[in-house]
């Protein structure tokens, strides 16, 4: 088996590279396309789409490659990459959508919170919100379940950052590590890594990462950020704009925050789910809550089939019967639509909802991740102009003389554009398309791990240029001081916890 810190070595011939540059003008080109893409988004303040397709150009046009072979690269890898991971992207927007619209996630949230204790609340909030974030992208399992967290912190009086770490740890670290979210899925596809192995390897590392990043640091984040839940989502932040131009508002239930009434009153828990199911018959047609049973069937059920496949590789000989069709069924896009459909039984006509309001809650996921389909695309295009330019060779070669760790070098490159643009997909797709010529030198484990590196780099020390830091913000009602000792320490913890775990399975497989 090949140990993390083996020094790198090419055992495939690279296709003929578009460009005869020197390789010092490719590694160039590459520092400054990847730099133009930093400056668009950070400074520009262009869509993170339309800076890498900008950043393609001038790859291409510094390494020499012809416009016409260059826009052929960038539209084959726009293609193929739109058509592996965006329809994973649609599904998963569908399965989350469903499931909010239907009652189903509040239903997993009630029935985990009523059977616990004030002082295994933190537990408890790192549990839901790792089974909701298992189909949900972070900033819709944000909007689900940061009222939720400020509610039950109300009534049982336990101070926000122990019940609100540990959730958004949860949330977090599905996002950057588990399939089939877009960032793991994404590094899948670029570096040929095998879907069972980085699912199961992304588990057994998710697992104790959420125990040290949530509960447990929940601990100490409490004394530095010593806060009581607001009456009012974001109540305590003041003015949204320091630092920033627009305010995030804050979710609301029937015309009033969720929390407190239309004149500021607190409200009872009762009174809250009243309404908030008041609001779903009126906007969704759902007349009841599905059972819990029901709604962590829909949810798990992609991951399940996903794990079947992966064991199935392990077991069984390759070619038979059983292994096709457990390839078949385990595949992510087979998996997620077995949950969709199962879902819209399970938990859409379930809650009373009619196949006319099924449909339309489905189709209701799909724009707010169009903007992330479009930008995983993008990225396609612009790995495949960096593999096919020949850059992505000689960025190969100078990590094999740089004696650097592979799974080192890929969580660093992918926490250098993660500090630099403030986006996790982003981060995660560029770092892939960087290192997939190194990835040929791997065996499938650390191939598998390599994804999870560049996933973990993604989550580093989220900060003033990312959305998701203002959301927190704004939801919990923090100052941004408060948001960098809770927020962007908690990612930080989780971006370096999921190395370490990394190097260690490193060693063992």
């Amino acid at each position: 088996m090949l140990p993390s810190s083996v020094v790198l070595a090419a055992t495939t011939t690279p296709t003929p590279p578009l460009s005869d540059a020197p390789d010092a003008q490719l590694l160039i080109a590459a520092i400054v396309a990847i730099a133009s893409v930093v400056v668009l988004i950070v400074v520009a303040k262009f869509h993170p789409m339309l800076a890498l397709i900008i950043g393609t150009g001038v790859l291409a046009a510094v390494a020499l490659v012809p416009p016409a072979d260059a826009l052929t690269s960038f539209i084959t890898g726009l293609g193929s990459t739109f058509g592996s991971v965006g329809l994973l992207i649609a599904l998963g927007a569908m399965l989350g959508k469903l499931l909010a619209d239907s009652g189903g996630a509040n239903r997993i949230v009630d029935t985990i919170v009523d059977r616990v204790g004030a002082k295994q609340l933190p537990w408890a909030m790192a549990l839901i919100a790792a089974i909701i974030g298992l189909p949900m992208f972070f900033e819709i399992g944000v909007v689900i379940l940061v009222p939720i967290i400020i509610l039950v912190a109300r009534r049982t009086q336990v101070p926000l950052m122990l019940v609100g770490i540990p959730a958004l740890a949860g949330l977090s670290i599905l996002h950057g590590l588990v399939p089939p979210h877009p960032g793991p899925v994404t590094a899948i596809d670029f570096l040929k890594a095998d879907l069972g192995l980085t699912l199961v390897f992304g588990l057994i590392i998710a697992v104790p990462t959420l125990v040290i990043a949530g509960p447990l640091l929940a601990r100490f984040v409490n004394q530095w950020v010593p806060i009581e839940a607001p009456v009012a989502v974001g109540a305590r932040a003041g003015a949204a704009g320091e630092a920033r131009g627009a305010d995030v508002p804050a979710r609301t239930t029937g015309g009033s925050t969720a929390g407190i009434d239309a004149e500021g009153t607190a409200q009872s828990r009762d009174e809250i789910d009243r309404e908030q199911d008041e609001e779903r018959r009126r906007t969704t047609g759902a007349v009841r809550r599905p059972s819990f049973a029901l709604s962590i069937l829909s949810i798990v059920l992609p991951v399940v089939l996903m794990l079947i496949r992966a064991i199935g590789e392990l077991t069984l000989e390759d070619g038979s019967n059983t292994r096709t069709v457990l390839d078949f069924v385990g595949s992510p896009t087979v998996a997620l639509l077995a949950g969709v459909l199962v879902a819209m039984l399970a938990v859409g006509r379930a809650s009373g909802m009619s196949s006319t309001q099924v449909n339309a809650s489905l189709g209701s996921g799909l724009p707010g991740v169009a903007s992330i389909m479009l930008i995983v695309a993008a990225g396609g295009g612009f790995k495949q102009v960096l593999s096919d330019s020949g850059v992505a060779n000689v960025i190969g070669h100078a990590a094999q003389n740089s004696h650097l760790s592979v799974l080192l070098l890929g969580w660093l490159i992918a926490v250098g554009i993660r500090l630099a643009t403030g986006s996790a997909t982003v981060a995660t797709v560029t770092a892939a398309g960087i290192v997939t010529q190194i990835g040929t030198s791997l065996d499938k484990p650390h191939l598998a791990l390599l994804v999870l590196a560049i996933g973990s780099g993604s989550l580093f020390f989220s900060h003033v240029n990312d959305a998701g830091f203002w959301l927190v913000k704004e939801y919990f009602g923090l100052t941004v001081w408060e948001t960098i000792k809770s927020w962007s320490v908690m990612e930080t913890v989780i971006s370096v916890v999921g190395l370490i775990g990394v190097m260690i399975l490193s060693a063992i497989v």
